[in-house]
């Protein structure tokens, strides 16, 4: 079975590669040369990279040969997407461009006198010899024959699909490295006392440290948290997409993070692909704490936190009844847990708020309509019973290091007191 899917994904890839390669490359040429040979280079060379960039990650390789193979594979993989859609959506464009060039097409023109013979040519019997006209100075080169109807309407629909993706991907692109921006939300609680009131969580996840963002990403990340002035500050998992000793460097700016409750750490599913264990030690060393299946009781609310679905493989799945099980129920809670898909259990333990992150809000447009089909929640604020589940957006990027229609995001939650 698994066969037959990576077949069918290799026939669908390949089948796609060629279709914006016929409309970039072969449409766009009058015929065979070099400029058709380039682009059918580049149509080889750039898929080879995104699969190599994939497969570099996901099979350890060594860091350099990641670092090298991502960027370039990656952002193909971002520019495939959008070249791919802005080549189906001219289709639609390409019959009324002809159209339009056929309304255009002057009257036919009046047919050409004979052409005069010159003087070394042989007069024919009974016909009259005409001296050659005198050459007007004034009259320019005689201009190249345009290039086919045909021909000009593919350049067209070609260098308009390019530049819109291009611009698409390159501002995506420019939104994730400049860093994320800082989002504001106010969640009521009705048990939250009245002195907690105003109690603000710096909620971020999916960082996704690795080989295209690395310790200058993680710097903006620690420096725009900071700024916030947070009482608490929650990791909810994703942070890393490497081992530690690949990205432990890249990690170090975490231990500048500053909040008078401190900072709690949740595991995401990409780290049961780089060492959870390893990492929750790391994180411990750098200043956080890590919730695993467990809870502090802090002055005014509960917050518990526990490991990703992806830990069950390990042995080391989520908790709920260790977390929440034996709690005081009239004290407001917070969860953190990285997928939304853990509010069902939240609402079984009359959890109040949880906080997740793994959705990326789609991260490229039109990919949030499918993560919306596989969460309970895309990102902002629901409310599920009498537990609300805030979903961010994330800080970073997984694969492409580019978001559309999905801006990152770091989220101050405000929490409110129903008492105040």
């Amino acid at each position: 079975m698994v066969i037959v899917f990576l077949l069918a994904v290799v026939a669908a890839l390949v089948g796609l590669h060629w279709y914006v390669w016929r409309r970039l490359v072969r449409d766009t040429t009058a015929g065979p040369g070099l400029a058709r040979r380039i682009g059918t280079v580049a149509f080889v060379a750039w898929p080879v990279l995104m699969i190599g960039a994939l497969v570099a990650e996901r099979g350890g390789a060594p860091f350099w040969l990641q670092q090298t193979l991502a960027w370039p594979g990656f952002l193909w993989l971002a520019l495939f997407i959008y070249l791919g859609l802005a080549l189906i959506a001219g289709e639609a464009v390409r019959p009324l461009l002809r159209r339009f060039l056929e309304r255009r097409r002057p009257a036919e023109a009046p047919a050409a006198p004979p052409v005069p013979l010159r003087k070394s040519e042989t007069v024919p019997p009974g016909g009259t010899e005409t001296p050659d006209p005198a050459p007007d100075p004034s009259a320019g080169p005689r201009l190249l024959a345009a290039p086919s109807r045909r021909l000009f309407v593919s350049r067209v629909v070609a260098g308009a699909a390019a530049t819109a993706a291009v611009g698409t991907v390159g501002y995506g692109t420019y939104g994730v490295v400049r860093g994320p921006r800082v989002k504001r939300v106010t969640v009521p609680l009705a048990k939250l006392p009245r002195g907690a009131h105003g109690f603000r969580i710096a909620v971020v996840s999916d960082i996704h440290l690795g080989p295209v963002l690395g310790r200058g990403f993680a710097q903006k990340v620690v420096d725009t948290i900071n700024s916030t002035q947070p009482d608490l500050i929650a990791v909810v998992g994703d942070l890393v997409d490497g081992s530690v000793k690949n990205l432990g460097p890249a990690a170090a700016p975490l231990a500048q993070l500053r909040a008078r409750h401190g900072a709690f750490f949740v595991t995401g599913n990409h780290e049961y692909f780089s060492g959870a264990e390893e990492w929750v030690e790391e994180v411990r060393r750098l200043g956080l704490r890590p919730l695993e299946n467990t809870r502090v009781e802090l002055p005014a609310f509960d917050l518990a936190g526990v490991n990703d679905v992806a830990g069950e493989s390990e042995g080391q799945g989520p908790d709920f009844a260790k977390a929440l099980g034996d709690r005081d129920t009239s004290r407001a809670s917070v969860l953190l847990a990285h997928q939304p898909v853990q509010i069902h259990d939240a609402v079984d333990h009359g959890v109040d708020l949880q906080l997740s992150g793994h959705t990326h809000g789609g991260q490229l447009w039109p990919g949030n309509f499918i993560a919306d089909l596989a969460n309970p929640t895309l990102a902002g604020l629901e409310r599920y019973g009498d537990t609300q589940l805030y979903v961010s957006r994330g800080a970073g990027a997984w694969g492409p290091p580019t978001r559309v229609g999905a801006p990152s995001d770091i989220t101050v939650v405000e929490l409110a007191s129903a008492q105040a």
